[in-house]
């Protein structure tokens, strides 16, 4: 399946942008700790529409929005 509009534009966003109005939450947040300011968290998505998976992190080291291909 093709990736819709909505994904492609989500992959390019900042750490602090929020999912497009079709991705939902899937699992549960995960919360990486280490000494401060150096602790992140990390949540799941899927697009119920094109059913693309994103996981949105808040490390400063890593892509905000990592669309993950199938």
């Amino acid at each position: 399946m093709e990736i819709c509009d909505q994904c492609e534009e989500q992959s390019k966003k900042s750490h602090k942008a929020k999912p497009h109005g079709y991705l939902i939450k899937v699992d549960d947040l995960r919360i990486f700790k280490g000494k401060k300011p150096r602790g992140f968290e990390e949540q799941d998505y899927q697009c119920q529409t094109c059913k693309s998976k994103f996981t949105q992190s808040t490390d400063k080291n890593v892509l905000a929005w990592t669309l993950w291909r199938g």
